[in-house]
C-alpha cells in the first residue's frame, strides 16, 4: 500500500508499506478522503516537530470503508462506511472528572500516533463512528471539522433569534457559521480576506470586512443596539480579541475557538461592565460527532462548497506547497486510494 510520510524539513514522501492486520480491539480502514487541515500545516512548516514523531504519517480528518476487523471487535464489520474520532483517552484518571476529550494525557490520533493520509490505516474501534450506507465519502471528511465547530455553538449555547458574529471566516469560521445558522442564529462573519469574504457571501452570509466597516457600529445597527448575544473568535488574531469584547452586548457569551499559544491582552474591564462570559472550546465529545453525522447526512447545507480541491495522495508534497502559495483557498481532500 502506499503510505505518506512527513520527514521534516517541509518533505512528505510516498513510500510502499506491506497492509498490516488489525491487533485486536483494531479495525483496519480503507481510507477514502483525507482533508489538510491547519494542523497539518502547521507540521508541514516543523511548528510541531517536538510532538511529531519524525518520520510519521499525519491526518485525522477522514471517512472510508472497514476493511478488516481484529479481534474482540463488535458493532462492526467489513464494508462498514466509518469515519474516526481521533481522541486516544485510554490515559483518563479520575482528576478528569469525566471530561475525557480534554483528559490530562490526551493523544491525538494523527498527531501523537500514525494518522490518516494512507491507503489503509489501523485505529482502535472506540474511535469509530459508523455511517450510513447512502453517506457521501467525500463530504463524510468534512465530519471532524464540523464536530469542532457543532462543540463550538453548543457551548456557546446559541438559541433562535440570537444574533452570532463570527471572528474569521476561514474553513473553520465558516462551519461555526453554518452550524449556528442551523440552530437559528442571525449570523454575521467578520473577515479581512477579500477571496473569503467573496466564498462567504456566496454561501449567503452576511459578511463585513472590519478593515472597510466598523464592525461594532455595523452590529450595533443591525440589532437595534443590542449588539451580539454570542461571538465566536476563530481568527487567532489581536484584533480579534481586541473587538470581541467591544461586539459583544450584555451578558454576551464568548466562545474562544482558535488556539493562542501565548497569553495575549485581552479587555477584562468589559467582562465586569457587561457581565460577560468566556467560554473555551476545545475539541469535540461524542454527541458532537453524531451531530455531525446527521447534518453531513442530511446534506442540507452547502459543504461541497467549502471542497476546494482534491488531490491523488501521491501528490502529497505539491498539495502542502500549494496551500502555502495560495492560503486562500478553503479544505483541500486527499483522495487516499490514488
Amino acid at each position: 500500500m502506499k503510505a505518506t510520510i512527513y520527514e521534516g524539513n517541509k518533505t512528505f514522501s510516498v513510500v510502499d508499506k506491506e497492509i498490516a492486520a488489525p491487533k485486536e480491539g483494531e479495525v483496519r480502514i480503507k481510507v477514502a478522503y483525507s482533508g489538510v487541515c491547519g494542523t497539518d500545516v502547521h507540521i508541514y512548516h516543523g511548528m510541531m516537530d517536538k510532538r511529531v514523531s519524525i518520520p510519521e504519517t499525519i491526518g485525522h480528518e477522514m471517512s472510508g470503508v472497514i476493511d478488516a476487523v481484529g479481534g474482540g471487535v463488535t458493532g462492526y464489520g467489513e464494508g462498514d462506511k466509518v469515519v474516526v474520532r481521533p481522541l486516544d483517552d485510554r490515559g483518563a484518571k479520575p482528576s478528569d472528572k469525566g471530561f475525557n476529550h480534554i483528559c490530562q494525557d490526551l493523544k491525538f490520533i494523527g498527531i501523537d500516533s500514525p494518522g490518516s493520509m494512507q491507503q489503509y490505516w489501523n485505529v482502535p474501534a472506540f474511535t469509530l463512528h459508523k455511517l450510513k450506507s447512502e453517506t457521501d465519502l467525500k463530504l463524510a471528511a468534512l465530519i471532524e471539522p464540523l464536530s469542532v465547530a457543532v462543540h463550538d455553538v453548543r457551548l456557546g449555547e446559541v438559541k433562535p433569534g440570537e444574533t452570532a458574529v463570527v471572528l474569521g471566516g476561514g474553513p473553520i469560521g465558516l462551519l461555526v457559521a453554518m452550524v449556528a445558522k442551523e440552530a437559528g442564529a442571525e449570523v454575521i462573519i467578520s473577515e479581512v480576506n477579500p477571496v473569503r469574504i467573496a466564498k462567504a457571501k456566496d454561501l449567503g452570509f452576511d459578511v463585513v470586512s472590519p478593515v472597510e466597516t466598523d464592525l461594532v457600529q455595523y452590529v450595533t445597527e443591525k440589532t437595534e443596539g443590542r449588539l451580539a448575544d454570542v461571538v465566536f473568535e476563530v481568527a487567532g488574531v489581536q484584533p480579534a480579541l481586541d473587538v470581541m469584547t467591544e461586539v459583544a452586548g450584555i451578558r454576551g457569551r464568548i466562545v474562544v475557538v482558535a488556539i493562542h499559544g501565548e497569553p495575549k491582552p485581552v479587555n477584562l474591564f468589559k467582562f465586569f461592565w457587561k457581565e460577560l462570559k468566556l467560554i473555551g472550546a476545545r475539541v469535540y465529545e461524542k454527541e458532537d460527532y453524531d451531530k455531525a453525522i446527521q447534518l453531513i447526512t442530511d446534506n442540507n447545507l452547502p459543504f461541497e462548497d467549502l471542497i476546494t480541491d482534491v488531490q491523488p495522495l501521491t501528490n502529497i508534497q505539491q498539495v502542502f506547497e500549494n496551500i502555502d502559495k495560495n492560503p486562500d483557498g478553503l479544505k483541500v481532500l486527499m483522495d487516499c486510494q490514488q
